[in-house]
């Protein structure tokens, strides 16, 4: 403690208020191995690999005796950056970020206010959201502090650039530890994750002056509760998505879309300065095209016919697939625009189709294609239905994609993204 103490007061920045021995009782309730390995595992783990760090901390309190220790086994478990990841399955989503950059660029060069800025102590606040683990979302900050930095330059405000304080957010079952570790180590900002649903609100009231989202808000808040309600016109029995269904089970995942869309917006009205800057990257499809029509809807029905052929042999529980939907909703940009008008929070800047991501759009192999689907949907399927299916899943999922003709023609694919660009009203 006296060591301690010299060594603030040769720091000079602080000044000693209170320093005392903590009371030790807390270890009387802390047995001396759960100490050990909540202080020391990951360092352990570290350098010798986490496979040893139960059996190493077992060894410890019995004693060293191996025969008394109860050793999990690591056979079966998947990291979260092994090849059925997101980070390793993206290259559609990269092909979006990357398609965005110009109309990243533009929206602050002729759409975000350096005062807005400049009335903030010299700090701008950006926050990403649905980043999943990476890499993606460190290219779209980058592009969105580029082009920050670019703006206050071409203004010769050169020695006023702002530092950043970025929020990565996205659901809490989110890899964040997989992000953090994928940050990179030369950024320009500072960097926070910020876990929940951006259904609701997620920062204090005008805090953020740019707020992004690329491909994420297709997903839903839930399921909605008709679709899986045996007594429900909407009941969606059979399939696990939308795609050729009755217009009831359209109309419901419509109407869940519709009110999630509203409470994303209401809170992002809250959390933005007057003048800030909403800019979204969202899957769509045309105004007069259905979701039978799209890669992603015939995917889906694929998938489902596979689960429901894995039923009928008794792999699966018919009764499970009946109550499992996917919680997504592909809207039409007019669908997107009257719901936007509806809220009134924002002025519509920008509203149009993105293009060229599809360069990379190289799922037609139906290996890549089960690969990309599994790293997006395999985390809500495992938790319906369990781990030990995946394999056989995805494996007769490829092989029907091998035999669909729809797969093979890259051109007929009809989806697209929107780029949307809102500026917080008064």
């Amino acid at each position: 403690m006296k060591e301690m103490g010299a060594a603030i007061q040769r720091n000079g920045q602080f000044s000693i208020e209170k320093m005392e021995e903590l009371s030790n009782s807390l270890t009387n309730y802390t047995p001396s191995t759960m100490r050990l390995k909540s202080a020391y595992a990951r360092i352990i783990g570290k350098h010798f690999g986490s496979s040893i760090t139960d059996e190493l901390f077992d060894r410890e309190k019995y004693g060293g005796r191996k025969d008394l220790c109860i050793c999990k086994s690591n056979e079966g478990r998947r990291g979260r950056e092994g090849p059925h990841s997101y980070a390793q399955n993206s290259n559609y989503q990269r092909g979006v970020v990357e398609a965005a950059k110009e109309k990243i660029i533009e929206a602050v060069a002729n759409h975000l206010d350096i005062k807005t800025l400049s009335a903030s102590l010299n700090q701008v606040c950006v926050a990403d959201l649905g980043c999943s683990t990476g890499p993606n979302t460190f290219i779209s900050v980058q592009n969105i502090i580029e082009a920050i930095q670019h703006k206050y330059i071409s203004k010769g405000l050169n020695t006023q650039i702002p530092e950043y304080l970025v929020f990565f957010n996205d659901h809490v079952s989110n890899d964040f530890n997989t992000l953090y570790k994928s940050l990179p180590p030369h950024r320009q900002y500072f960097a926070a994750g910020v876990p929940g649903s951006f259904h609701g609100v997620l920062f204090p009231k005008a805090s953020l002056h740019f707020i992004h989202s690329s491909y994420a808000l297709q997903w839903l808040s839930k399921v909605p509760l008709d679709v899986i309600d045996e007594g429900s016109p909407a009941w969606n029995k059979g399939r696990i998505f939308y795609t050729n269904a009755p217009k009831e089970v359209v109309e419901a995942f419509a109407t869940q879309f519709a009110k999630d869309m509203e409470s994303f917006l209401i809170a992002r009205a809250q959390e933005l300065v007057i003048g800030g800057l909403l800019a979204l990257f969202i899957p769509a499809i045309p105004d007069v095209m259905s979701n039978s029509d799209t890669f992603t809807g015939t995917e889906l029905d694929l998938l489902g016919s596979c689960l429901m052929d894995m039923a009928k042999v008794g792999l699966v529980s018919e009764a499970k697939v009946d109550a499992f939907n996917f919680p997504a909703y592909f809207t039409t940009p007019e669908e997107l625009k009257a719901l936007i008008e509806r809220n009134g929070h924002f002025s519509f800047e920008r509203m149009e189709i993105l293009n060229n991501q599809k360069k990379h759009f190289t799922l037609r192999n139906p290996s890549m294609s089960s690969l990309s689907l599994r790293a997006t949907l395999g985390g809500l399927l495992e938790k319906q239905f369990g781990n030990e299916i995946m394999d056989e899943l995805f494996n007769r999922y490829s092989k029907k994609v091998a035999g669909s003709s729809f797969f093979l023609k890259p051109e007929t694919e009809k989806t697209m993204v929107l780029f949307v660009l809102l500026k917080r009203n008064n």
